[in-house]
């Protein structure tokens, strides 16, 4: 079970949880015109995997937010350049380039902001909810 009391503790582990993700974006994107002479060595993309957690009372109350439990290497399958004067060409004169899809990872990392923006606006709204009512006991 996990140490969840309220909505700040939600939004706080969604936008945890989305910025591993926005950094495996990142890796993925930076890494995504390498090359190397072994298809074994070829950069892969990376992705995180979430996992709902629950508060203790859940039962109860209903609260539940998200984690990262691993970032995990894609089973994807590097392309095949034939570049024979490449330094770093095979044998047969092909370099292998990373296993990612870079429009994929564009698409991933606009929803990913903005899942991360929606969070920062939960917690903005909180923030003058609590405020607006500690001014009505004034």
């Amino acid at each position: 079970m996990a140490d969840i009391k309220n909505v700040y503790d939600i939004a706080g582990h969604s936008m945890a949880s989305q910025l591993i993700r926005m950094n495996t974006i990142a890796s993925n994107i930076a890494n995504a015109g390498t090359m190397t002479g072994d298809p074994n060595q070829a950069y892969k993309s990376i992705k995180p995997i979430f996992e709902s957690t629950y508060a203790d009372q859940f039962g109860q109350n209903g609260i539940a937010s998200v984690r990262v439990t691993d970032v995990v290497e894609m089973d994807m399958t590097p392309s095949r350049i034939f570049m024979p004067f490449h330094p770093d060409a095979d044998a047969e004169g092909y370099v292998y380039g990373a296993a990612v899809n870079i429009e994929e990872e564009y698409v991933e990392m606009m929803e990913t902001s903005r899942q991360y923006q929606n969070n920062v606006e939960v917690i903005t709204t909180m923030r003058a909810l609590d405020m607006r009512t500690i001014n009505m006991g004034k």
